[in-house]
């Protein structure tokens, strides 16, 4: 049995919990929420259930199934609300590893294909880089364009994240070797050949730079970018490209802001002497990528002032910059993008989106535009279906404010993981993030592990990252009242440890 550390509760952690308490009751009296929500989890069986386990055996006569949890009655989830084949009701803070915007069966979503015009769109599912509708330029200014990074003004369609990255990759390479040729839109009779064989200069050799611990996708371009877990790169070839650290910080930051700094500069060093290394080596860094908040690599969070400085040494170095925000975009961390919370001097080179966005894609500025046709390009290019359903979640969070809510939740919930970090020291440590974009880690993997199997028996969904994280991914309908219910969920599980 672990020591709860319940006698280092101070008086100004009593105050917090009474504060915090207060604050939900209020919320409470004041808030609308999700019609027919239920009011909590309901769990009436084992976790997984009996037809789950059924069903997890036909699955697995087709195909692996290691990865399978639960199966989903979607036809009875709603809102925040999970509900697994077996009846059972989870509070859902994890939503489909976030990519669920405004929950399950929103009304708005339910309403969008009864227009014959927009059910047309989805059943005529069209090659966009070759038959795009009639509306399809229209689609994109009023949809994507309405919420495009600052500075960006073209947009490309993909269907998901890996591959919102790998287009991303041969944008800036095309970029890069453009810049080689001067801008000459001809190819050499040379390159033509040596590409066919995958020997420069066609298939020249160059490089993206990522980071340790960095997540960027399964496919083959995009995994040699991957650097969070072993299980992902065993077995497949991958590219000569180069990895630097990201910063590891130590928590309280406001407790370790001389720590957190160093750690910072050590890494922007490193970052410099790889890219020259590799220049030397004769594989040039062309684009560099990285995620506002490392994901799945573990919820690592780097500060404004090394985005910032990263940036320098791209400019310097004549690199572009890839800010990754398939997980964070679409503003689950209290802004529409997580790379406004930096405040850049000027914008990204380009940002790859996915998950809450419903559709892949990526940002991009006028240089990074191809310069001929099929360079970036695959039989859809996307899914206008897709785009119909995010401008209903578009004009959700607008008309909601979700975006301010998700500020407000997420402080509410921060403070609460503070408090149990506090009450249960030997538990829970290292509270971080930003909006609802949150995480926290226990000792060992072990111990994580076990809190969020609990979590799940207790009818409350999470998520794990890194060696010894759990993450929190809910929806942005995610409100104050089911944020307490999480963090009573959690406080009566450390309380049995």
């Amino acid at each position: 049995m672990l020591k709860t550390g319940n006698m280092l509760r101070s008086t100004h952690s009593l105050f917090l919990i009474k504060k915090l308490r207060l604050s939900s009751v209020l919320f409470r009296n004041s808030s609308v929420g999700v019609k027919g929500e239920p009011a909590k989890p309901n769990i009436q069986t084992s976790v997984p259930g009996p037809k789950s386990q059924q069903l997890l055996e036909e699955l697995s006569s087709l195909q692996q199934t290691g990865s399978v949890q639960l199966f989903a009655d979607y036809d009875k989830c709603i809102g925040n609300y999970f509900v697994d084949a077996d009846g059972n009701t989870f509070l859902d803070a994890f939503t489909q590893i976030s990519s669920i915007p405004i929950g399950y069966n929103h009304p708005k979503l339910m309403e969008a294909f009864k227009d014959e015009h927009y059910l047309k769109e989805l059943v005529n599912r069209p090659a966009l880089g070759v038959f795009p509708s009639l509306s399809w330029p229209e689609m994109l200014k009023n949809v994507l364009m309405s919420v495009a990074p600052s500075g960006l003004n073209c947009v490309a369609t993909m269907m998901c994240g890996s591959c919102s990255n790998e287009n991303a990759y041969k944008s800036v390479f095309m970029w890069y070797r453009n810049k080689d040729r001067g801008g000459k839109m001809d190819f050499t009779p040379e390159e033509m050949e040596s590409c066919m064989i995958n020997q420069p200069p066609g298939a020249p050799s160059l490089s993206i730079l990522s980071f340790k611990g960095g997540f960027h996708g399964r496919t083959f371009g995009a995994l040699s970018t991957t650097r969070s877990k072993a299980i992902h790169k065993l077995d497949c070839p991958a590219f000569d490209w180069p990895v630097a650290p990201f910063p590891r910080y130590k928590y309280p930051l406001d407790q370790h802001q001389r720590e957190n700094c160093e750690e910072d500069q050590k890494c922007l060093e490193q970052v410099e002497e790889v890219i020259q290394k590799y220049h030397k080596k004769g594989i040039p860094v062309a684009g560099m990528i990285v995620e506002p908040i490392q994901a799945e690599g573990g919820d690592n969070e780097a500060s404004p002032d090394f985005f910032k400085n990263l940036q320098k040494i791209c400019k310097k170095n004549g690199i572009a910059l890839i800010i990754d925000e398939v997980q964070t975009g679409c503003g689950p961390t209290g802004k529409m993008w997580c790379h406004e919370h930096f405040n850049l001097p000027s914008p990204p080179d380009i940002v790859t989106f996915s998950k809450k966005m419903l559709t892949g894609g990526f940002y991009f500025s006028e240089e990074f535009k191809p310069l001929h046709p099929y360079r970036v390009f695959n039989t859809w290019m996307g899914d206008p279906g897709k785009l119909i359903l995010l401008k209903q979640v578009l004009t959700v969070i607008k008309n909601d404010n979700l975006i301010c809510q998700t500020q407000e939740t997420g402080k509410y919930l921060k403070e609460g993981l503070h408090q149990l970090e506090n009450e249960y020291p030997n538990i829970i440590n290292s509270v971080r993030g930003r909006g609802t974009f949150l995480a926290y880690n226990a000792p060992t993997t072990e111990l994580r592990d076990k809190i969020n199997n609990t979590l799940k028996k207790n009818g409350v969904l999470s998520g794990v990252c890194g060696e010894k994280t759990i993450r929190i991914r809910p929806a942005l309908i995610f409100e104050k009242k089911h944020a307490e219910i999480y963090l009573d969920t959690l406080r009566n599980i450390f309380k049995e440890f």
